[in-house]
């Protein structure tokens, strides 16, 4: 069955049903009057296994508010996206009483009714929308990459995760189904599992995500040995990505390696609604492939899966030298934004079912497994409570826990309203994991009080671990400053025994002429998607003032 779109409306549920017309050849359209038949609608969609994808709604109602009817809706279909129409004559009076429901994520979207043919920018908005849902919800129509397995393991569920955050439709297949035996005649040889099947229709068996990446993306040795570029970015979130878009717009040849996928910490994020730019809000998912898009555009190279295990600095005009498993890259300048890795919790019961229920991170693959089960997410930040949000369209009840007081001092206000009003999510202050353990998979995690120090045990079937910042710079050359938590110092906060001259490095820069760091892994970065991509695309008037003596 297609997806349906409900369209909800008194006086205007056929001009509606006109104008969503252009969507009829891939969703069901219903028109209806009322909050109520549509609940009655939804409620018979789900029962014959029906999806409904979005309900668009005029923004007065004859039977109820309009945010109590999104209520009803979403606790019949909580993963549908949710839309008010309103019309052209009342709009100005319906903004000022709606927005308070759209900053607590009451709904999704606020538009003016289509006043023509042809309001492109009212239909950007519903793809938007739609697009938004069919890429956390609804199984891809044409997959991109194939997997075949035949249990749901770690590595299955982290090729799916990276897949999923590089922005490519996959599925997988049982080895017994028509798609499963098809793909394992072409491997050829005694399979073991999982089989990936590339987008360039190879078969592979691979035992890493880098495995999978090196198969559709290529490996930095591809990168001709007598090639020196100038300039090479070790890490592809927010930060790297805005370096690599200004560095090659700018004229220079670049090369960016990532080792996961491109995006970061801030690609796993299922909406990030405070970014500048995107009223509607934008995931990082699509915000990073945008990026690499851009980039690419004028040039970039990217590697992704590929990890930087060490750095030969350059000096008396030598280039640096940038050691990975796949091949060595040379650089007149390099840019550190690796950014940071959420740090472990180190409970050996909960390490142990690492990808069997418990996920570092908000992990968007295994969010539509979580459907009908209790949920824990810990952390304070930004990330945890957009993981939250995500969460609660599938799972039956999502906990954040924290060890602090209240959320106000670690999450932004947008995110603490939206939390604050859905009925699934429950905050649990003063808390923190102690244990945890289950039958193949987690079943349960064991909660200590930290002011009493009383721990209880609760059913737990879903654990995201999304805990703070913690650096990786071990691959970093000696020269390199870093704080005493691990962090790459820049600028004046460099110690004055490592200045030259008498004078700080400039303000991204590191103890290493011609190498700069930005985003989380600088010691004192802001922690923040839109911080970070400024600090990406500073830097690249730097890296040209380093490399101009050269080209003199």
């Amino acid at each position: 069955m297609p997806p349906a779109i409900i369209l909800v409306s008194e006086n205007h549920a056929d001009f509606l049903a006109d104008e969503f017309g252009r969507y009829r050849r891939d969703y069901d359209i219903h028109a209806v009057g009322t909050a109520s038949a549509a609940a009655d609608l939804a409620h018979e969609l789900h029962a014959s296994g029906g999806q409904v994808a979005l309900f668009v709604s005029e923004s007065v109602l004859p039977d109820s508010d309009v945010h109590m009817a999104f209520h009803l809706w979403r606790q019949v279909v909580p993963t549908a996206r949710r839309l008010v129409v309103a019309h052209w004559e009342r709009f100005l009076e319906d903004a000022e009483r709606m927005r308070p429901g759209l900053s607590k994520g009451k709904y999704d979207a606020f538009l003016l009714m289509p006043r023509g043919v042809r309001d492109e920018e009212f239909h950007t908005a519903i793809c938007e929308l739609l697009s938004d849902w069919g890429s956390t919800v609804a199984a891809p129509e044409v997959e991109t990459v194939r997997v075949v397995s035949d249990r749901a393991d770690v590595l299955t569920n982290s090729i799916r995760d990276f897949l999923d955050r590089m922005g490519m439709p996959n599925g997988v297949h049982d080895p017994d189904s028509d798609v499963g035996r098809e793909i394992v005649e072409l491997y050829r040889s005694e399979p073991t599992y999982p089989l990936v099947q590339t987008i360039r229709k190879s078969v592979i068996a691979p035992r890493t995500v880098r495995d999978v990446a090196a198969a559709i993306y290529g490996r930095p040795e591809d990168v001709d040995i007598d090639t020196v570029v100038d300039l090479c970015i070790v890490g592809a979130g927010p930060a790297g990505l805005a370096a690599a878009v200004y560095g090659a717009s700018e004229g220079l040849t670049t090369v960016c390696v990532e080792a996961e996928a491109v995006g970061g910490q801030a690609g796993t994020s299922s909406m990030i609604r405070n970014y500048l730019g995107f009223p509607r809000g934008i995931s990082g998912m699509r915000l990073a492939q945008r990026a690499r898009n851009q980039a690419i555009r004028f040039g970039t190279r990217f590697f992704t899966g590929w990890e930087v295990s060490d750095v030969t600095p350059g000096d008396g005009g030598r280039p640096h030298v940038l050691h990975t498993d796949g091949g060595d890259i040379r650089a007149r300048a390099m840019v550190i934004a690796t950014g940071v890795a959420y740090r472990k919790l180190r409970v050996e019961g909960i390490d142990a079912l690492t990808g069997q229920g418990v996920f570092y991170g908000s992990a968007m693959t295994a969010a539509r497994e979580m459907e009908g089960y209790d949920v824990v997410v810990v952390g304070g930040g930004n990330s945890a409570g957009q993981a939250a949000i995500h969460l609660s369209r599938f799972a039956k009840s999502v906990t954040i826990m924290v060890r602090r007081q209240s959320l106000e001092e670690t999450m932004s206000r947008y995110l603490i309203e939206e939390i604050s009003y859905n009925p699934r999510i429950s905050v649990q202050p003063r808390a923190e994991i102690a244990d945890g353990g289950g039958d193949g998979r987690l079943e349960w995690v064991d909660v200590r009080d930290t002011t009493t120090g009383e721990v209880n045990r609760r059913n737990a079937e879903g654990l995201f671990l999304l805990l703070g910042a913690e650096p990786h710079c071990d691959w970093l050359p000696d020269d390199v400053a870093l704080d005493d938590r691990g962090f790459v110092l820049t600028g004046r906060d460099v110690p004055k025994d490592r200045w030259a001259d008498g004078l700080p490095p400039e303000n991204l820069a590191t103890t290493v002429p011609g190498i700069f760091a930005v985003g989380d892994i600088r010691s004192g970065s802001m922690k923040r998607v839109a911080a970070a991509s400024g600090e990406g695309a500073s830097v690249v008037p730097l890296v040209h003032a380093y490399l101009e003596p050269a080209a003199q």
